[in-house]
């Protein structure tokens, strides 16, 4: 049955003129591999907590030489890769997230521009960045990097794969239906990026530059800044993939976590465990580490890898509607590889490298005085003694960027701060300072507003006379 399916798919796609033959090659096996079923199951009596050789910490690493021209020597080997395929609509934003504005009117961009920027400037060595697009963020990309056209960095921009939507009714792609727009598409998940790499002939440009090992890691990640202690320990024990976790909280119990399995380090995510086993899984005992995405990887063990067509990570069913119709897409994740590679390691970095920026609640956190910037680096305030970030809920109306900046006359000062819940039409004035758990709701069509100045400390706030 599955093989009339991918007859009938393989004469579908022929057809499309809108991808390359790379891309119908690629979309084609990832079907096959989902209609064999061939998920291997987790056996959970195998799973072994991995050792300090398998997840090293980070406080074990050799310092890097003081140096500069050994120093220039190791970050000539490293190109940087951004994650630059998803749109900031979660947030209210049209266009690319990378664009959003993070802080005194920097974007994610301008940061990561300005980050590698000074590398090269204080080592004169020659870092790449690589901005890895989806065709919803391509176009809009090239218009915003010619900006940068001055700058002593040279940005090279690709796109990852753009495969068909599969409608689940009778396996046939949605462009076939006469769906001829982009949402007729979808790009296959970041697991996608080693395939898209080669495809490019970035993959092998940069290794005709003597470039070693890429840094991959998401555009709206403010802490994946390049790390030279890590570079150092990769070339100095060839590590050919190394990816960073941190210690779990309670706001991360879903993230993937390194396992030791069968003498392989391996990824496992939630979707992986059985559903006997999801309570241990999120449990921050036995598993105390998850997966930042921040992913340091040799290239030419990419390229062997990818022509050996060697890295089937685990497929990742994406159910969707378009239009009413269900459909289909499926992904895969690049932290999901690790298995696949010689020397994998997890190296187990300090919660700073990990400050994602998902919701507006935490530009929140990064545009308040709990962080300040200095050369393009988002630097935590030593002010702060909680090792925690507080704990943020904004309400409905604080969703999208737009409205979040229109309800706050200035950010509110957090450095003491623990939790902060707000719920309804809650306005903020300028200078007010947030300490301990604070918990505002506005009643239901009033507008709540919250005085200049004001100091709330431990406070549970229903309306103006509590304040």
């Amino acid at each position: 049955m599955a093989d009339v399916k991918i007859a009938k798919l393989q004469t579908a796609i022929a057809a499309f003129d809108q991808i390359s033959e790379n891309e119908k090659s690629g979309f084609i096996s990832l079907v096959s591999r989902h209609l064999s079923g061939e998920a291997e199951q987790i056996e959970w009596s195998k799973i072994q907590t991995p050792t300090d050789e398998v997840v090293v910490p980070y406080d074990t690493l050799a310092s890097h030489p003081e140096d500069i021209e050994a120093t220039k020597t190791l970050l000539n080997k490293l190109a940087v890769l951004k994650l630059n395929g998803g749109l900031g609509t979660t947030m209210g934003c049209t266009g690319p997230k990378s664009v959003i504005e993070v802080r005194n009117g920097f974007t994610f961009l301008d940061l990561i521009v300005i980050q590698i920027e000074s590398l090269n400037k204080k080592y004169g060595c020659d870092v790449p960045l690589l901005l890895m697009n989806s065709f919803n963020t391509h176009d809009d990309t090239l218009k915003i990097v010619e900006k940068y056209a001055n700058s002593n960095i040279k940005i090279h921009t690709f796109n990852q794969s753009q495969y068909p939507r599969l409608v689940v009714e009778d396996f046939m792609p949605l462009p076939s239906k006469g769906q001829s727009g982009k949402d007729g598409w979808y790009p296959p998940g970041h697991g996608d990026v080693f395939p898209s790499l080669m495809n490019s002939g970035k993959l092998d440009a940069l290794l005709s530059q003597g470039k070693e090992y890429i840094f991959v890691a998401n555009s709206d990640n403010l802490g994946a800044i390049v790390d030279l202690k890590i570079l150092n320990h990769l070339i100095h024990n060839q590590n050919e993939y190394c990816m960073e976790v941190t210690p779990k909280t309670l706001a991360d119990v879903k993230g993937g976590t390194l396992i030791s399995y069968e003498g392989r380090v391996q990824l496992l995510e939630i979707a992986q465990v059985p559903d006997a086993h999801v309570s241990e899984f999120k449990s921050i005992e036995k598993f105390k580490i998850f997966n930042t995405n921040n992913l340091w990887v040799n290239l030419k063990a990419i390229k062997r890898l990818v022509e050996a067509n060697a890295l089937k990570m685990e497929i990742i069913p994406n159910p969707k509607e378009v239009d009413g119709v269900k459909v289909l897409q499926l992904e895969t994740a690049a932290g999901a590889a690790i298995r696949f590679f010689d020397h994998a390691i997890g190296i187990n970095v300090p919660r700073s490298r990990f400050l994602p920026v998902k919701a507006t609640s935490d530009l929140l956190l990064v545009q308040s005085d709990l962080y300040t910037l200095v050369d393009g680096f988002v630097i935590r305030n030593k002010a702060r003694t909680n090792l925690a970030n507080p704990s943020i809920e904004l309400g409905p109306e604080f969703k999208k960027v737009a409205s979040f900046l229109g309800h706050f006359k200035s950010i509110p000062s957090i450095v003491e701060l623990d939790s902060l819940k707000v719920s309804g039409d809650v306005w903020f004035g300028a200078g007010i300072v947030l300490k301990g758990n604070v918990s505002i709701t506005a009643k239901s069509g009033v507008k709540l507003e919250i005085p200049d100045g004001a100091v709330l400390e431990n406070k549970v706030i229903n309306g103006p006379e509590d304040i």
